[in-house]
Order: C-alpha cells, then sequence, then structure tokens
C-alpha cells in the first residue's frame, strides 16, 4: 500500500479545488483546448526534436494525449508510456494503443512485454495544477517526482489555464517543469525561476 506523501502544507485541499476546476470544464471546451496545446506544444524546439518521448495516457478530465502519442508515432519517434512498479515508475516502448493494458489506479500502461526505455529526450508530466515557475502538484504519490529525481530529461506539463496558479506548497522531493503548455499560451519556466 502506498503512502501518500501529503503532509499538511495545503495540497490535499489545493488538490481538491483544482480537480473540481478541471472537471467543471465540458468536454467541447477540453476538445478545443487539446487541440491549441497540441499545436502549442509542437513548437517547442525540445519536443520537436526529440526521438523517444515519455507521455502518459490521460484520464477523466486530463487534456487528451491520445492525439499527441498518434502524432509522436506517425513522425516515426518511440513513444514511452509509464508503468508503476510497486513504489516507483518505469516507462516502456508501446508500438501501438493494443501494446496498453489496464494497469494501477485505472490508467492504462503497457503490458510486461513492451522493453524498458532508460532514456527519454522529453516527458509530458501530468499535473493538477502548476506555478508559472514550474512548481507542480500531482496527484499526491510521487511518482513523477521519483522517476525525474533519478532521470535528468526535460519535462513539459499540458493543463488549462485555469490550472496555473499563483503559489503552490513545495516540499524538498518535488519535481519542477520546464515547460507548461496551455491553450492560451507556453511557459519557459527557466525564465521564471
Amino acid at each position: 500500500m502506498l503512502v501518500k506523501l501529503e503532509d499538511d502544507t495545503g495540497k490535499k485541499s489545493l488538490r481538491k479545488v483544482l480537480l473540481e476546476k478541471r472537471n467543471s470544464t465540458s468536454g467541447d471546451l477540453l476538445k478545443i483546448a487539446a487541440g491549441k496545446i497540441q499545436d502549442r506544444l509542437k513548437k517547442i524546439n525540445a519536443y520537436k526534436d526529440a526521438s523517444t518521448v515519455g507521455i502518459y495516457y490521460s484520464i477523466g478530465s486530463e487534456i487528451p494525449t491520445q492525439g499527441i502519442i498518434e502524432d509522436v508515432q506517425s513522425a516515426g519517434k518511440k513513444v514511452c508510456i509509464p508503468r508503476v512498479k510497486k513504489r516507483d515508475m518505469e516507462f516502456c516502448e508501446i508500438s501501438d494503443f493494443a501494446s496498453l493494458e489496464m494497469g494501477r489506479f485505472d490508467i492504462m500502461e503497457p503490458k510486461e512485454r513492451c522493453p524498458i526505455v532508460h532514456a527519454l529526450d522529453v516527458i509530458l508530466v501530468p499535473s493538477v495544477g502548476i506555478t508559472p515557475s514550474g512548481v507542480r502538484l500531482g496527484y499526491g504519490q510521487g511518482f513523477y517526482d521519483r522517476y525525474l529525481l533519478k532521470n535528468s530529461t526535460v519535462t513539459i506539463s499540458l493543463v488549462l489555464e485555469k490550472q496555473v496558479v499563483r503559489n503552490i506548497p513545495r516540499l524538498e522531493s518535488d519535481q519542477d517543469i520546464d515547460w507548461i503548455v496551455t491553450e492560451d499560451r507556453t511557459y519557459n519556466t527557466s525564465h521564471a525561476r
């Protein structure tokens, strides 16, 4: 059983508010925003030039990533999806959506036969909220923070503009995000740090 990394810094209540905000977005608006975000994403050189891309398989009201996965594969690049192993996460290359199965937390993950990839050029990181300087609020399990602590790569968060907030309580183990892409703008967070 995983233990939440929460302490009493206010992350839990902020996460609840931001998830409610994101969940209130209509499916049509989410689709429109996703199209704009995908167009903006393609303009980031680190993403454009990447040959191996780590991408989460979106769920619920997250920015849909299935179209991004298809685009990356059609460009002849490697797509790697995270798979949870106990307290850690590994990225595995998939050849198509049939390479996925339902994993922990009811999220699609690569099947066991998919090869583990240790070096990624870019990772798209799911976020519940984020500050303009790249302080990220995730789901509270710490999988991405632990992975990024051991694996240095360019990180990009795809969020709705309403998920960008002024302050997020930061723990020492939290890993900052390099780029933020919303339907309205692109943030290079290294300029804001």
